[in-house]
C-alpha cells in the first residue's frame, strides 16, 4: 500500500510539473500545428520584427562607428553586435511580459531570432560593403543612408521565405508566437 501511495505521490508529482509546464507545451503544440499553413503575411511579420531589432543596431552601431571615424570592418563588427542584441531584446521584452523567467525568456529567443539575424546581417552588410563608398561616406550624405535603407530592404526581401519555410517547420519565430497573443 505504501508503494501505491508513493506511486500516486510521484504522479501527483509530474501533474503538478505537466501543469507547470502546460504553457510551453500548448505553446510548442501551437507552433507545429502550423505546419505547412505559414502564410507570407506571417512569415514577413516576422520578419518585420526581426528586421526592427535588427535596424535598431545596425543604424545605432553604424552611427556610433562613423562618427568615431571607424574603417568598415570595426564598423560592421559594432553594427552586428548591436544588432544582435536589440534583435534579442525585442523578443525578451514581450515574454518577460508574458510571465516567461529569464532562463526560458533568453532560451526562447536564441531559438526564436538567431538564424534570422545572421541572414539579414550577412545581406545588409554585405550590401553596404558593395556598394561604393557607402561604408565611408559621412553621417550626413544620402549615399549612407540610402544605402542603409536598400540594405535593410535587401535583407527583409532575402529572410522573408527562409522565415516562412522555418516557421513552417514549427522552428524559428514559431518558437514565440504564443506569446506574442
Amino acid at each position: 500500500m505504501a508503494e501505491q501511495h508513493h506511486d500516486h505521490s510521484q504522479h501527483g508529482t509530474a501533474e503538478r510539473a505537466e501543469h507547470e509546464h502546460a504553457g510551453h507545451h500548448d505553446h510548442h503544440q501551437h507552433a507545429h500545428a502550423g505546419h505547412g499553413k505559414v502564410t507570407w503575411r506571417m512569415a514577413a511579420s516576422a520578419t518585420l520584427h526581426c528586421l526592427t531589432g535588427c535596424a535598431i543596431g545596425e543604424v545605432l552601431g553604424l552611427v556610433i562607428a562613423t562618427a568615431l571615424g571607424w574603417h568598415a570592418f570595426p564598423s560592421i563588427a559594432l553594427a552586428v553586435a548591436l544588432a544582435f542584441f536589440f534583435g534579442y531584446l525585442l523578443t525578451l521584452i514581450p515574454l518577460r511580459r508574458a510571465g516567461v523567467g529569464w532562463k526560458e525568456a533568453i532560451k526562447l529567443a536564441l531559438a526564436a531570432d538567431t538564424v534570422s539575424i545572421i541572414v539579414m546581417e550577412v545581406v545588409d552588410n554585405g550590401v553596404m560593403l558593395v556598394i561604393p563608398g557607402a561604408m565611408d561616406a559621412g553621417l550626413t550624405s544620402g549615399l549612407f543612408w540610402g544605402a542603409l535603407a536598400f540594405s535593410l530592404l535587401v535583407a527583409f526581401l532575402v529572410t522573408t521565405p527562409i522565415n516562412k519555410w522555418i516557421i513552417g517547420k514549427g522552428r524559428g519565430h514559431a518558437v514565440v508566437h504564443a506569446y506574442h497573443h
